[in-house]
C-alpha cells in the first residue's frame, strides 16, 4: 500500500532549499545521504511560516549533507501520525529523530 508512504523526489536540505519552501502547513521526512529516514516532521500552527520554518530548525539541527521531502496539507496533524505508523509498520521502530517524541501513536497494518 505505497499510496499512504511520503513518495515525493527527495532534494537537499540546505538554506536555499529552506528558504525557497512554501510557508504552509504540511508534514515532512529528513534523511541522511544514504537515504535513511531521520526524522518524520510537521509544520503545524507552532511554527511561523510553516513549512519554510520547521526545515530550517531542521536544517540548523542535522546539518549540512542532509536531504529532505514535504507533502503541503491542512489535515498535518492526522498525516504525520499516519507517517510515524508507517515507519513503526515498516521499521519496528520510529526514526532516531522522533525517539523522544510524546505523542502516542496507534499501529497500522496495511496490506
Amino acid at each position: 500500500m505505497s499510496g499512504l508512504r511520503l513518495s515525493k523526489p527527495w532534494t537537499d536540505l540546505d538554506a536555499d532549499a529552506a528558504a525557497a519552501l512554501p510557508g504552509q502547513l504540511g508534514v515532512y521526512e529528513v534523511a541522511d545521504g544514504q537515504g535513511q529516514v531521520m526524522r518524520i516532521g510537521v509544520a503545524d500552527a507552532r511554527q511561523p511560516f510553516g513549512l519554510r520554518s520547521a526545515l530550517g530548525h531542521e536544517l540548523a539541527r542535522w546539518g549540512p549533507g542532509h536531504r529532505m521531502r514535504v507533502e503541503v496539507t491542512h489535515a498535518y496533524r492526522s498525516r504525520y501520525l499516519e507517517l510515524l505508523m508507517l515507519y513503526l509498520h515498516d521499521h519496528g521502530r520510529l526514526p532516531p529523530g522522533n525517539d523522544d517524541d510524546p505523542t502516542r501513536i496507534g499501529r497500522l497494518s496495511p496490506a
